[in-house]
């Protein structure tokens, strides 16, 4: 194992998540003592801890993901941060789904009036076949109501399906800013654009519909709170240059994938380009942080048990980028073999365990399903 990063370090790295912007993220690794007890004090004092917690689409372990019952329970339970994937409909408006095919995240196919929208489409490549959220109305898609998307799994959840309609994003930053003047702190959002180059190339641009959004809402400042995130990191670069000046993140896919905005350009890079210090720094010119897939903090061996860190976390840092991995999930067949508990793949697993060896690395936040777990084990981690 790879000795843990100093703690200076990471109290730095999470006063620049606070907002503090892009100078304070460049120079973590040269702070000095001073900057780093500023730096924690900023962390206690705007509520973002470090490592932080992120809840990944909600609580959406226990609730149908993005809706207001996974979000609110996220939100309940402590996370520190919510996360919202936005998808646009046919007239424009942004809603909170993880993927514009809603087939099985909305009780669409129970709708015999939508029959005739099912189809098959090309999305970054991939053939899909279902109902698509560009295909209906907003007025259309508030008809629906989410259900559970992974029911074999969490068969728990499949008891809140039909409770809750398809939010909207608008909603959303409504919703955050009631419970944060009912809680006397700000709600902070996690918010990735999903598929921006094949919504853009349908006339449904996301970077200036968010950007529209979080302008009219106070939220496009650096002090505001939320992050913005996207796998392409052409939208980043767009998010920036239409004024938005809080913290961005780009995502990072499995390394042999190519960023969906480099396949259009012709750019050959793929994941693993932008893995190397290299590629890192080159994205430190216009984000703030990295979203990595959690294999690529913590590389696992041929039986799936976890192996030695990667030198991702202090290539990150020494480039001036926080560190925020995703996902961890609680139960065994989302975990690393040796944190498995027993042979049922739906049972959970000893995810303690498995989040003290990632936050042992240095990163910096985590998102998870769980929130209320990957809460304990911050605290724990945090103690010691």
């Amino acid at each position: 194992m790879q000795k843990r990063q100093q703690p200076g370090r990471r109290t730095v790295l999470g006063a620049a998540a606070l907002g503090a912007g892009a100078a304070v993220f460049g120079g973590a690794g040269q702070a000095s003592a001073s900057q780093e007890s500023a730096g924690a004090r900023g962390a206690a004092g705007r509520g973002l801890p470090v490592p932080l917690v992120v809840g990944h689409r909600g609580a959406s372990g226990y609730r149908p993901e993005h809706t207001f019952g996974s979000y609110q329970l996220a939100l309940d339970m402590g996370a520190d941060i919510i996360e919202q994937d936005l998808v646009p409909t046919k007239d424009g408006h942004l809603v909170c789904r993880h993927e514009n095919d809603i087939t099985a995240t909305t009780d669409v196919s129970d709708h015999p009036e939508f029959a005739g929208r099912k189809t098959t489409k090309t999305v970054d490549g991939k053939d899909l076949t279902g109902w698509f959220t560009e295909d209906f109305t907003l007025a259309e898609l508030k008809t629906l109501r989410a259900k559970e998307r992974i029911p074999d799994v969490r068969q728990h959840n499949t008891l809140y399906n039909g409770r809750w309609q398809v939010p909207t994003f608008e909603e959303v930053l409504q919703w955050a800013e009631r419970e944060g003047k009912k809680r006397g702190r700000p709600v902070w959002l996690y918010i990735e654009t999903k598929h921006p180059t094949y919504f853009r190339k349908l006339g449904l641009g996301l970077e200036e519909r968010l950007a529209k959004a979080l302008r009219a809402h106070g939220r496009h400042r650096k002090s505001s709170p939320n992050f913005l995130q996207s796998f392409e990191p052409g939208s980043i670069q767009r998010l920036g240059e239409l004024g938005l000046h809080c913290p961005k993140v780009v995502l990072l896919d499995e390394p042999s994938v190519r960023p969906w905005d480099f396949v259009e350009s012709g750019d050959p890079r793929t994941t693993a380009d932008l893995l190397k210090p290299e590629g890192l720094r080159w994205l430190a010119g216009f984000a703030q942080g990295i979203g990595p897939w959690l294999p690529q903090v913590i590389a696992q061996d041929e039986s799936g048990k976890l192996g030695e860190p990667t030198t991702l976390v202090r290539d990150a840092h020494a480039a001036g980028l926080a560190v925020h991995p995703y996902t961890m999930r609680n139960e065994n067949s989302f975990l690393p073999l040796d944190f498995r508990v027993g042979k049922d793949p739906d049972a959970y697993g000893d995810v303690f365990g498995a989040l003290k060896a990632y936050f042992a690395t240095g990163i910096d936040g985590i998102f998870s399903d769980n929130p209320d777990t990957a809460l304990l084990a911050a605290a724990d981690f945090r103690k010691n």
